[in-house]
């Protein structure tokens, strides 16, 4: 790939995450404790990628979306609303 390929597939990943806005990527402990502050959290859940594996979490706490991928299925608080989903993509930095 020339370097006009690269500046392309950087304007790519720009755009993907100027329309996801600010994604953090936590670790499972951390994330539960995110949801331990929320009321009534919305988590979406998905099963983990191709190479990650394990299963992938998603939610918004203060205006910032949380990510998070567990080896094992995560125990979610009470009152969670979970929505099932098929992937959840997260771009690359």
């Amino acid at each position: 790939m020339g370097a006009e390929g690269a500046a392309v597939v950087a304007e790519q990943i720009a755009q993907a995450i100027k329309a996801s806005g600010t994604i953090v990527r936590v670790e499972p402990d951390d994330f539960l404790r995110i949801l331990a502050r929320s009321a009534d959290p919305l988590v979406v859940s998905a099963p983990g990628g191709y190479l990650s594996g394990g299963h992938d979490y998603l939610t918004s706490y203060k205006g910032l979306g949380f990510f998070t991928n567990s080896p094992k299925p995560l125990t979610l608080p009470d009152g969670a609303e979970v929505v099932a989903a098929q992937k959840i993509w997260i771009p690359s930095r």
